[in-house]
């Protein structure tokens, strides 16, 4: 177990140092001058000069990176130069956002599509199985921002029961929260049903496959109940598909929540991103990117744990 651990987060690593070389050179690659765009057409040369010393434009593209790398090993992700702020700061008001918002929709997502699966797969080639899978297809097919919208019109315009954007934070107390999670709610609906229908087809494909193996029917024969060989002896076989798509809906629901969070006026991430490039301030969109990719790795390092936990083989290389 431990030489695979340590596998993994070796290779953690490297695509660590791989992703910062990319993500590096390709916001250099990028056309457009980011002094000239933060300070207008009419700026002066003096002041263009003046600001691109001060962004550190004007020294060769080895040093910066270097020193970009070192700052990021110690925590000093750079200072923005549109909101005048650390980029550590403005991570951590937007993660208090996303961050929540993800695990919410993930818990969602998986409490749905798990079941649906399983049942889906146990009762194969009938109506209800036809049914569940039908509704999977229309959940993968609708887009959620047309969703959201859906929502946003049932819930908060016409039931009032829910608000139809913004965040008031998390407060204090009970209250403070209650009042956060209202806010997240609809977001976190809008993104878990098209996950989670994502999630049961895939589940219930992996359920086929493995009901149809020796030990199943071994199983059956022996006369355990059948929710015993489901939960017990299928799921715990057809989990590995199942948490790879987990970890891949996570990473996406962490960072690729741009449309949802401009259609519920959310600060988060996705809307930092998005703000930060169409400002070419290149010193948020590097740390930024940099602190999803470290995340998405993180993610992928705690899936393969759980592969590890799921399929005994895997700790012995077998």
């Amino acid at each position: 177990m431990t030489a695979y651990l340590a596998k993994r987060l070796a290779v953690g690593l490297a695509t660590l140092f791989v992703a910062s070389l990319v993500v590096f050179s390709v916001l250099e690659i990028l056309p457009g001058d980011p002094a000239r765009i933060m300070l207008g057409m009419n700026a002066s040369p003096e002041a263009l000069d003046a600001l691109r010393s001060q962004m550190g434009l004007d020294r060769p593209v080895v040093l910066r990176y270097l020193d970009w790398l070192t700052g990021m090993a110690t925590g000093d992700f750079g200072r923005s130069y549109t909101y005048s702020s650390p980029v550590v700061e403005l991570v951590a008001e937007r993660v208090a956002v996303s961050l929540p918002l993800a695990v919410m929709a993930l818990t969602l997502s998986t409490a749905i599509a798990i079941p649906v699966g399983i049942f889906a797969a146990a009762r194969r080639g009938r109506l209800s199985d036809t049914l569940a899978m039908g509704a999977a297809q229309v959940g993968v097919a609708i887009p959620n921002f047309w969703f959201a919208m859906l929502l946003v019109y049932v819930f908060a315009v016409g039931f009032r029961l829910l608000p139809a954007g913004g965040f008031p934070g998390w407060g204090e107390g009970w209250g403070g929260l209650w009042q956060g999670f209202k806010a997240l709610l609809l977001p976190a609906v809008s993104l878990a049903l098209p996950q989670a229908a994502i999630l049961a087809r895939v589940t219930r494909s992996a359920m086929l496959e493995v009901l149809g193996e020796d030990y199943i029917r071994t199983a059956r024969a022996k006369g355990l109940p059948r929710r015993a060989v489901l939960w017990r002896h299928a799921l715990r076989n057809a989990l590995i598909p199942v948490l790879t798509i987990l970890g891949l809906q996570f990473a996406f629901l962490l960072a690729g929540t741009i449309i949802i969070e401009n259609v519920f006026y959310l600060p988060g991430l996705g809307r930092l991103i998005f703000q930060a490039i169409s400002q070419r301030d290149l010193i948020v969109v590097e740390g930024v990117v940099m602190l999803l990719v470290a995340s998405i790795i993180v993610v992928n390092l705690l899936v393969d744990i759980c592969y590890a936990v799921a399929d005994p083989r895997l700790r012995t290389g077998r």
